[in-house]
């Protein structure tokens, strides 16, 4: 084994659950060093042969130095933490970067904000969570249509689309197929009635004809949350990572309002304080009413302590703000005696006493609503009711765990009407706006509508479960279309040929792919299934003297058969779908859709050759001769002097080698400028 299977693809799992093993298997398809550690001996393997995988596998504590050293870890060039324990994952990755500054770390943790600083402080590194990788596949195998993915990229959203083809179909025998590469819009695969499927991008013949039968696979911009679960049309793109919803400020609690009140007050002018008190209660009406309150009541004490101390000025002050404080209570009798015949109180005292006993109720009767609205709304608050079961056109979402509660809020921002069903009650907090039914899930189907439903996702822990419940789910409904989740993937694999009308989808194969291609990729932003197999959203930063830099993007996409849906340069000037003829620089940030094969290509640097050349015959004018090496230039990426030369001396072979994709573009363009050319194969000798 040479030195660069030896350090360079040498790569630690720590934990071998279902995760790690599906991981292992993953990876060592592409001829990599795998070893392992493991707190326990594996009971059983899920992955068959999966010991005959290892170089090394380590019974202990991933966390403690001798363990990580007896794997070499100084020679790793990637170490996976998925242990079940996310807190072990956290600290092995802190253990593991002491001993190697430079090693990938892949982590298992669902503490976004935690991962984001770990991030930061560690570098290199990514983190996913395994609940969430899973549930947007599901959710959108759930919406039962032509969508299989949605890409979001900051607030810009696009839809990955799989279109059969009929013969009333607008494209039907009128198309071919490179003309629905649009600025909105690029094609992943042209699928003939019976051929089999691709396993890469641009595996198509751009000169094809579209035809009844076939099926086109395509990705689009779309302008609208309405648009992305209706197969029709196109949206646009930033930087990664999901926008952020504007939310109102916190509600404080009283201890807070006071600490901040007397944190702003401390060294503020005396003139500004009711100002600034106002100000503090602006956004709870409630405080201010209860500011109104106190304050007329403050006062209502201190005019009439003043008040009594004027007309009795033989009594204190304190017995002036007692007999004050007795009034503003309403106690007539007790202080005045009216009904007494000794009684010689003046009438203005006896009306001052009416006004403030009224004064007085008011404020007591206001005081004591707000403090019973307190204690209702902090004790004994109702949930808010939740809506009813949709009668129709609805999605059953059986089991309401993490993945079921990511599954729930994916579908309820594409605006899918479902119903969710849990054996256990949740929390009012818990998705409030959808439709709950809490029962045991067999008793359930009962009460969700399932005749008329589009689709049921059976989604909770137990996969045999999953079976029994999708099963009885189909016989009720033939026509909804059934998701099911599972665990195993042989287990998958015959529930998907026993059962051809279920969509059957293994989450730890999922995330394992996830997880083998973050050691490829910079990050991993999403994954969605296409043709049978898992599609990832990955982002690359060019950086100095890396095997990006300099190519032109036809060459990134058709080389590495990936397909580019989002570049920005340095200056921060961002395109979605961005061209083929854009040349990548340092600093610039690349987005692609791929799978872990043509990752792990870019990774090794290993470009598909490029077999076609362009025989240039006749162009129609001097003019036109130079508008063509533009053309040229800009396409084949040569320089504008050669393409210059080549046109001077016509007919002649264009000498820089083209990807065929690339070719046919470049002979469509010169035509649309009277240069006729056409294609050429390179022999293979011509080829290295």
């Amino acid at each position: 084994m040479d030195a660069f299977l030896n350090e360079a693809s040498h790569v630690l799992v720590c934990g071998l659950g279902s995760l790690g093993q599906q991981c292992v298997a993953a990876l060592k398809g592409f001829g990599l060093w795998i070893s392992a550690i493991d707190l326990v001996q594996p009971r059983s393997w899920e992955v068959q042969n999966l010991p005959e995988l290892l170089e090394a596998l380590i019974i202990g504590d991933c966390r403690q130095p001798s363990v990580l050293q007896q794997v070499k870890i100084q020679r790793c060039r990637a170490v996976l933490l998925v242990t079940n324990n996310e807190r072990i994952n956290i600290e092995a990755a802190f253990a593991v970067r002491l001993l190697n500054p430079q090693v990938r770390l892949v982590v298992r943790s669902s503490e976004q904000q935690l991962n984001q600083l770990l991030d930061q402080q560690l570098g290199n590194f990514s983190a996913f969570e395994v609940a969430g990788l899973p549930a947007h596949a599901l959710a959108i195998a759930a919406l039962s249509n032509e969508i299989r993915g949605i890409i979001s990229l900051g607030d810009q959203l696009l839809r990955v689309v799989h279109c059969p083809i009929n013969a009333s179909h607008r494209w039907c025998d009128l198309r071919l197929v490179h003309e629905l590469n649009t600025r909105t819009r690029r094609v992943l695969g042209h699928y003939s009635d019976g051929a089999a499927l691709p396993t890469q991008f641009h595996q198509w013949e751009p000169e094809a004809r579209i035809r009844a039968g076939d099926s086109v696979a395509y990705i689009e911009v779309t302008q609208s949350l309405a648009d992305l679960v209706q197969p029709t049309r196109p949206f646009a793109a930033g930087k990664s990572g999901a926008g952020k919803s504007g939310a109102g400020k916190p509600k404080q609690t009283v201890g807070q309002l006071w600490r901040s009140l007397l944190k702003q007050l401390s060294g503020s002018d005396s003139r500004l304080v009711p100002a600034q008190l106002w100000q503090l209660a602006a956004h709870q009406q409630t405080k201010r009413v209860v500011m109104l309150v106190g304050i007329t009541v403050l006062m209502l004490t201190l005019l009439g302590t003043a008040i009594l101390k004027a007309a009795y000025p033989e009594q204190s002050w304190l017995k002036g703000l007692y007999v004050t404080g007795v009034m503003l209570l309403g106690s007539y009798d007790v202080v005045f005696g009216a009904l007494s015949p000794s009684d010689s109180t003046p009438l203005w005292m006896r009306f001052l006493n009416l006004s403030y006993m009224l004064a007085g109720t008011a404020s007591i009767a206001v005081l004591y609503a707000l403090l019973t609205q307190s204690l209702l709304a902090a004790k004994f608050a109702l949930p808010n009711k939740r809506p009813p079961v949709p009668p129709q056109d609805h999605v059953v979402l059986i089991g309401l765990d993490r993945v079921g509660r990511q599954i729930a809020t994916y579908l309820q921002k594409l605006r899918q009407p479902l119903v969710g069903v849990s054996d256990t009650a949740l929390e009012s907090s818990l998705l409030p706006q959808m439709p709950l039914i809490v029962s045991d899930f067999r008793d359930a189907l009962l009460e969700v509508n399932l005749a008329t439903a589009k689709s049921v996702v059976v989604a909770t822990d137990n996969e045999m479960a999953n079976l029994e419940i999708g099963l009885m789910a189909h016989a009720a409904n033939p026509d909804a279309a059934l998701v099911i989740q599972t665990f195993e993937p042989d287990f998958s694999s015959n529930i998907d040929r026993l059962l051809p009308y279920a969509k059957v989808l293994c989450s730890y194969s999922l995330a394992a792919d996830a997880f083998a291609a973050a050691i490829f990729g910079d990050h991993i932003l999403d994954l969605l299934r296409l043709s049978n197999q898992t599609v990832l959203v990955a982002t690359y930063d060019v950086q100095p003297e890396d095997g990006l830099q300099g190519l032109l993007l036809a060459e990134v996409a058709y080389g590495y058969q990936v397909v580019p849906i989002f570049y920005q340069d340095q200056d921060q000037t961002a395109t979605l779908l961005p061209p083929d003829e854009i040349t990548l620089k340092a600093g610039d940030r690349l987005i692609v859709l791929a799978t872990v094969d043509s990752l792990h290509q870019i990774d090794r640097g290993e470009k598909l050759p490029q077999s076609w050349q362009v025989y240039i015959n006749t162009t129609a004018t001097k003019n036109t001769g130079f508008e063509s090496a533009r053309t040229i230039t800009r396409i084949a990426g040569c320089s504008l002097s050669t393409a210059t030369e080549i046109m001077n001396h016509l007919p002649a072979v264009l000498p820089v080698p083209l990807y065929q994709h690339q070719a046919l573009r470049l002979v469509r363009e010169l035509s649309k400028i009277q240069t006729q050319a056409n294609l050429i194969p390179l022999s293979p000798a011509s080829n290295q």
